[in-house]
């Protein structure tokens, strides 16, 4: 049996799935300066690697793709146990 195989019957059971972009130090100043429609700079672009995760564990890998005009994820790789 295949591991898909045995845990098929948990297949309806909704999860959130985070995909952790980047992180910014910012001061509160810089914070309470912002309005609708600023824009917050970030270091990462296509084509860079970003951590899957599930409730806040790395479970794994992918990376940034521009679709048309929507950004997305391609998985490249899933954390196995150790």
């Amino acid at each position: 049996m295949t591991p898909a195989e045995e845990i098929a019957h948990l297949a309806d059971v909704p999860i959130d799935l985070e995909v952790e972009l980047d992180r910014k130090n910012m001061r509160i100043e810089e914070i309470l300066d912002l309005d609708a429609g600023h824009v917050i700079k970030m270091v990462r672009s296509a084509g860079e690697n970003v951590d899957i995760l599930i409730d806040r564990s790395v479970v794994g890998f992918g990376e940034i793709v521009i679709i048309e005009d929507a950004m997305g994820i391609r998985v490249t790789d899933f954390k196995g146990d150790d």
